[in-house]
């Protein structure tokens, strides 16, 4: 049984600067929430109720949340308001939290080896809160686990791209064992366009087995001088098995402002506008 899950939250968020210079771009809210408790809330629907953040400086705000805050709960106690709070005290209870500071940034690698000391030896669960996903009837991750369940091995999330922006992802190609399903044969972080082998790249969902902790001790700074993901999971692959999966369901990548609208305007159209109106007339109503 996979338990655990790990959230890479170190990085500056630059894309969404000055927005950003004080405030962790994993905070920032899609609608109601903060685009870490959809991550958060999909781990735990997936059965990985043990969380870890690999966080750096100024990412405080991301402990608070998920943490029981005494004085607004006083403050807002007998009111509709309370009921506000319901999503994310349901996660405080189911979960536990662990933190440790990644104190510099060396690369998606780095941030998942710096989580080794929450992970231990077990497998886990990557989730990179940036990219924003509803799963079609399960969550993404959930998806995920249960191909775990069947082939024990590392498992990464891909969806097809536009061939003019591989240069964006790290890209794979592989024999296809089922339909949406793959057997990882070579990797590369960040094609261009006519050195990219598919089209087919990988977003932000991971299950790693745990002996990618030791390969990524030993992998060298790639792309960018930074140690990635990609290339250890390539060696991984290389040694064993890595499989990459086709999800059901719909990602927006939230790191950038034209996807953050768009999940913004997704969410709230399917799963907000129907009764957001019902919502703030009763709580104006019980503010009375």
């Amino acid at each position: 049984m996979i338990t655990k899950c790990l959230f890479p939250v170190a990085g500056y968020g630059t894309r969404f600067l000055p927005a950003t210079k004080a405030m962790p771009k994993e905070m920032l809210p899609i609608v109601d929430k903060p685009l870490v408790q959809y991550g958060v809330e999909e781990a735990v629907e997936a059965g990985l109720c043990e969380i870890g953040f690999v966080t750096g400086r100024g990412k405080r705000a991301i402990e608070d949340h998920f943490d029981t805050n005494y004085e607004l709960e006083h403050q807002i106690q007998g009111s509709g308001k309370e009921v506000l709070l319901d999503g994310i005290r349901g996660l405080i209870n189911r979960s536990t939290f662990s933190y440790t500071r990644q104190t510099s940034m060396k690369g998606l690698g780095h941030a998942i080896l710096t989580g080794r000391t929450v992970i231990g030896d077990y497998p886990f669960g990557v989730v990179l809160a940036d990219d924003l996903c509803f799963g079609d009837g399960i969550g993404v991750l959930e998806q995920m686990v249960n191909l775990y369940q069947r082939f024990k091995c590392s498992i990464v999330a891909i969806e097809e791209v536009p061939a003019s922006e591989t240069h964006k992802y790290g890209v794979i190609a592989g024999d296809a064992i089922e339909d949406g399903l793959y057997d990882i044969t070579d990797m590369v972080e960040k094609p261009a366009p006519e050195e990219a082998p598919s089209n087919l790249a990988i977003i932000g969902r991971y299950i790693l087995t745990p002996d990618i902790f030791d390969i990524l001790e030993s992998t060298p700074p790639g792309r960018g001088g930074e140690v990635q993901i990609t290339d250890a999971l390539k060696t991984q692959a290389k040694n064993g098995r890595v499989l990459a999966y086709k999800f059901k369901g719909r990602r927006f990548d939230c790191g950038g402002i034209s996807g953050f609208v768009d999940a913004t305007n997704y969410y709230y159209n399917r799963f907000f506008a129907c009764e957001a109106d019902d919502k703030i007339v009763s709580i104006k109503n019980s503010a009375k």
